[in-house]
């Protein structure tokens, strides 16, 4: 029994390292290349808004997808892009994260015609890959909450994307946990791109 404890033990402090690391690794290298402020953006032709839930389960408006939408029309607005890529999950009929997306974006002044949808973006990693491989993008502003972005920022430069951030406003909050399941995800994305080579669901 303290032989299983003990290998419990080393197992969990060996996952915690690795899981630190992979953090560590993500948000180190996306530092540098992440702002909330406009002015330090450099431009390009495009930028690629990442997706979210329009609504809460309970019906409410949901900040993290308001407040990315404000961003990318602030980013178009203030000249910085041309065109702006909406990339979300769509994999069932009465969900439809770019529609949401696109349509929020015209309603905020930003012509529909410099929107470019993209329907299958189920993962962050997807949304990424096939903005080159499907969209040609070389260089993109990607729109999203700073934590959100690090993970983004650091798989598109892996794919050799010239890639920065602009960070939308967070929501702060004690008991929210999407900062918490961000630390999981950082270390699948770390397993994604250097153990399972993983590419998008659709091309």
């Amino acid at each position: 029994m303290r032989v299983f404890t003990r290998i419990s033990i080393a197992s969990f402090l060996f996952l915690t390292v690795l899981i630190w690391g992979a953090n560590s690794k993500i948000c180190n290298f996306s530092e540098n290349k992440m702002t909330d402020d406009i002015n330090e953006i450099e431009a390009c032709e495009t930028g690629l808004v990442l997706g979210a839930s329009k609504y809460y389960r309970n019906g409410n408006v949901n900040q993290y997808f308001q407040y990315r939408m404000e961003a990318a029309a602030e980013l178009y607005h203030s000249g910085k892009v041309n065109q702006l890529i909406v990339s979300g999950d769509n994999h069932i009929v009465s969900y439809d994260e770019p529609t949401d997306m696109a349509e929020s974006l015209i309603a905020l002044g930003v012509p529909d015609e410099n929107i470019i949808r993209d329907y299958a973006g189920f993962r962050t990693l997807d949304s990424v890959i096939r903005a080159k491989k499907v969209f040609n993008c070389e260089k993109l502003i990607i729109v999203s909450q700073k934590f959100h972005n690090q993970r983004a920022v650091f798989a598109a430069n892996h794919h050799g994307i010239q890639a920065q951030g602009y960070n939308a406003q967070d929501i702060q909050s004690n008991r929210n946990l999407t900062h918490l399941r961000e630390i999981g995800a950082k270390f699948l994305m770390i397993l994604d791109l250097y153990v399972f080579n993983r590419q998008p669901k659709f091309l």
